[in-house]
């Protein structure tokens, strides 16, 4: 609940700034328009009176966005085609500007002693509204390319590509953490594909759901595997690396009656965490990606294999645990040194398990 309160919290922020300062900018460029086309002086006008009603049709229009977006991500768009989901967005979406529109402009009438047109049907010959619905279908496609780039590449991904950071090879320092379905060959088995698939969807689903909340990006899918990613600094802070880990599966187990309704079972995955310097660059033309080189993914995924030779769930490198400060929630229990496959050197690792 707390989750998924904060990740309306943080759309609604968003949105609002976003229509807010988009309605904003359109009104800005009216400023002018306005003064013309009513037969008054631009300079009758002060532009903080005029920006006002763009803060005002902003938080009304953002609002309306975030809570549409929000419903329909949560509980309509995974049973509508995507057709369908834009048709009714539209129409929704249509009438708010309306209603919108219709309340800003009896304002800016009374206020502004504009003579603006707001008789009942008035939209549908008004060359300003119609203006409007174009500067906000080009507004939300720009917004939706942004979220949807973002759910792509991971947050702060995008921006990168863009500025060209990683257009030449880097050098950063990072943490991995590869998360991996318990006995996933047996459940495969016996739950079919089709099944078995849908069973990975519904986990990686709620997995989505929590690694904003721990400030961690969510570098590829592999199979039943996902491999997890932050800054040294954030997958520190506050244990993120360690507590993503535990909420996740706090997660499926809460879900445990659906789980065993729809597939027989309840999922537990295993994870192994390192960090370390590695490159960071981009690859590919025709399907760009950030890619990442070096030992540390390498010996990530060692680490996580290691997990059922030692009958543990969570394991991770001394070498990072020593740099954690795990709450008093958290008990480790020494590994000792272990020679991972495909690596000449030993590694000492440890296991973490909840108290």
């Amino acid at each position: 609940m707390k989750t998924t309160t904060f990740q309306f919290l943080r759309l609604l922020i968003t949105t609002c700034i976003f229509w807010t300062l988009a309605f904003c900018v359109f009104i800005f460029i009216r400023y002018y328009a306005i003064g013309a086309e009513e037969g008054v002086t631009v300079t009758d006008y002060s532009i903080s009176k005029i920006l006002y009603y763009g803060v005002l049709l902003g938080l009304f229009i953002g609002t309306l966005f975030a809570i549409i977006e929000f419903l329909f991500d949560k509980l309509l768009s995974r049973n509508l085609s995507l057709g369908v989901v834009l048709l009714q967005k539209f129409v929704i979406y249509f009438i708010g500007i309306i209603l919108s529109v219709n309340y800003i402009f009896k304002l800016a009438e009374d206020t502004l002693d504009l003579n603006l047109t707001i008789e009942e049907g008035w939209w549908k010959n008004s060359k300003i509204f119609w203006l409007l619905v174009c500067y906000f279908i080009i507004c939300s496609l720009i917004y939706s390319f942004i979220r949807i780039a973002n759910e792509k590449f991971g947050r702060g991904v995008f921006f990168n590509f863009l500025i060209g950071k990683y257009r030449k090879p880097r050098e950063e320092k990072r943490i991995f953490m590869f998360v991996d379905l318990q006995a996933s060959t047996t459940i495969a088995e016996d739950l079919g594909h089709y099944q078995y698939s849908r069973l990975i969807q519904e986990c990686f689903n709620d997995l989505n759901g929590i690694v904003r909340r721990y400030d961690a990006n969510i570098y590829q899918y592999v199979g039943d595997e996902a491999v997890l990613s932050w800054s040294f600094k954030k997958g520190l802070r506050n244990d993120n690396c360690v507590n993503l880990y535990y909420h996740f599966q706090n997660r499926i187990n809460r879900k445990s009656k659906i789980y065993k309704k729809k597939y027989g079972l309840v999922p537990k995955f295993k994870a192994g965490v390192h960090g370390g310097k590695l490159i960071v660059t981009e690859v590919g033309t025709v399907k760009k990606e950030i890619a990442y080189h070096g030992d540390v993914i390498n010996t990530t995924a060692r680490i996580q294999g290691e997990c059922n030779k030692y009958n543990e769930w969570f394991l991770i490198s001394d070498e990072l645990l020593n740099q954690l400060s795990l709450s008093t929630n958290y008990k480790t229990k020494a590994i000792g040194d272990v020679n991972l496959k495909g690596r000449e050197e030993t590694l000492n690792i440890s296991a973490i398990s909840r108290v």
